[in-house]
């Protein structure tokens, strides 16, 4: 069995990663972390979770860990991620890391997002996680950078399309909405009960934190710097994320060619599938599973393509496929423990 540590656990991605390691048969979980819950039993503060009633919460020491530990999954704010991994990585421990911390390859771009970087001479080690896209260098890294949940969502559908040069590179539009288990466990003003229940509305607006992350990673797929308007929206639900993206095609694409090229880049990928004509995503059918549903429809009317993706953000959008992630890390079968029927209705 392969020993891992969940440094974080008690956040809404350590407790995703907990249910969704339960099934799996490689794994097993010999360290959880808290600082807030140091001390007690994580079974006592989760009920659901007994399969971990024995295990207690422990404040994170790297040392202490790597000796009980062979992979651990940093679930813990950007910021406090970096220096925590260049411990793990130097005791000799794999790390996945689910912070924004490693995401960026240029240290300057994240110091304008986020603040002074503990670790920047990781960057250009740390392998970008998204298994349908860098399946190979995963397989050789010992440092992850899981991507965001937006990110994830917006890519999949993307990048193919830049690849084979389908699509026009300037100009592409991301209206993106989640659900709000997005922004994390800690009690917020704007995120209790009465302030989001029976509303809808846009966030960081021209200014998320995501949209490098995006445009970083469609700049490669497209062989050139781009931008992108990317517009966040806050959905009354817990889990989920739907975007609509819309794009220019190519002079003479057409719509059966972008279905083509889509089926065929993701022909191996057990997570992502292109829903058949006039049938769009929906979150609820997603909800609880690593996959990623794709929809589509060129707009004869105007020309332009929109593309519609659901993932789970708490999934497919973190803790699923961090362990995607693992999974490809340590030779084991990508969809090992991830084949899980959706939580619906």
């Amino acid at each position: 069995m392969i020993k891992v540590a969940i440094i974080g656990a008690t956040g809404y991605t350590g407790l995703e990663l907990l249910r969704l390691l339960a099934g799996h048969p490689k794994v097993q979980v010999s360290v959880v972390t808290s600082r807030k819950e140091a001390g007690q039993k994580i079974g006592h503060i989760f009920p659901f979770l007994e399969r971990y009633a024995h295990l207690e919460l422990i404040v994170p020491e790297p040392k202490a860990i790597a000796a009980e530990a062979d992979l651990a999954f940093l679930c813990v704010p950007h910021g406090a991620a970096a220096q925590m991994a260049k411990e793990f990585l130097m005791a000799g421990l794999k790390v996945i890391d689910l912070s924004a911390d490693f995401r960026l390859h240029d240290q300057g771009v994240y110091e304008s997002w986020y603040g002074p970087h503990q670790a920047p001479e990781l960057l250009f080690e740390a392998v970008y996680g998204l298994p349908e896209v860098y399946a190979e260098e995963i397989t050789r890294a010992r440092l992850i950078a899981n991507p965001g949940c937006y990110p994830t969502a917006s890519l999949l559908p993307l990048i193919p399309l830049l690849r084979a040069k389908l699509i026009k590179p300037h100009g592409i539009v991301i209206d993106a909405k989640s659900g709000v288990s997005g922004a994390g466990r800690g009690a917020k003003l704007p995120l209790i009960y009465c302030e989001v229940n029976e509303g809808f509305r846009a966030y960081n607006v021209a200014r998320h934190r995501h949209t490098p992350e995006i445009e970083q990673e469609l700049s490669k797929a497209a062989g050139e710097d781009l931008r992108v308007n990317f517009t966040t929206h806050l959905v009354p639900m817990n889990r989920g994320i739907l975007t609509t993206i819309y794009a220019e095609p190519k002079e003479g694409v057409s719509e059966a060619q972008i279905r083509e090229e889509l089926n065929s880049f993701y022909a191996h990928s057990p997570f992502v599938r292109l829903l058949p004509e006039e049938t769009f995503p929906n979150t609820a059918h997603v909800k609880g599973t690593n996959r990623c549903d794709l929809g589509l429809v060129l707009d004869q009317r105007t020309g332009r393509l929109i593309l519609v993706s659901a993932i789970d953000n708490l999934v497919k959008g973190a803790s699923g496929q961090a362990i995607q992630n693992m999974n490809l890390m340590l030779g084991l079968p990508e969809d090992l423990g991830l084949r899980i029927p959706p939580l619906f209705p």
